[in-house]
């Protein structure tokens, strides 16, 4: 089992940014892919970025691509996405996610209880 706690979530201003946190505990960080997942209301949890286990491969959904930025550090356990330019229709509920595919498809092994992100005026 593996414990995701996901931080940094708030309301902003469209054009506005903010920084997500996922700290990671209870199994392997730093031999396994990590991403983020979100949710909208009334919609189903969809991609939104993934990062390779060695920290050097990327995917992004088409949507936020260019916008946000998913990195990582091992030593820390601890995965973050970097979201500049916001819109909304990023308004979400974000979640983490370990041991994604990097292509974007199928779900992840495990996932956290998620943190709102509202983009608003």
């Amino acid at each position: 089992q593996v414990q995701l706690v996901e931080s940094g979530g708030g309301l902003v201003q469209p054009g506005g940014s903010l920084r997500l946190s996922c700290a990671a505990s209870g199994r392997a960080f730093d031999a396994v892919n990590m991403g983020w997942l979100r949710q909208a209301p009334g919609k189903e949890r969809e991609f939104v970025a993934a990062l390779s286990w060695d920290g050097y491969r990327t995917n992004y959904a088409d949507s936020v691509k260019g916008r946000f930025t998913i990195s990582r550090d091992n030593a820390k356990n601890t995965v973050y996405l970097q979201m500049n330019s916001l819109k909304p229709e990023d308004t979400a509920v974000y979640y983490c996610a370990y041991g994604v595919p990097m292509n974007g498809l199928g779900g992840p092994a495990y996932w956290g209880q998620g943190t709102q992100v509202t983009v608003s005026s």
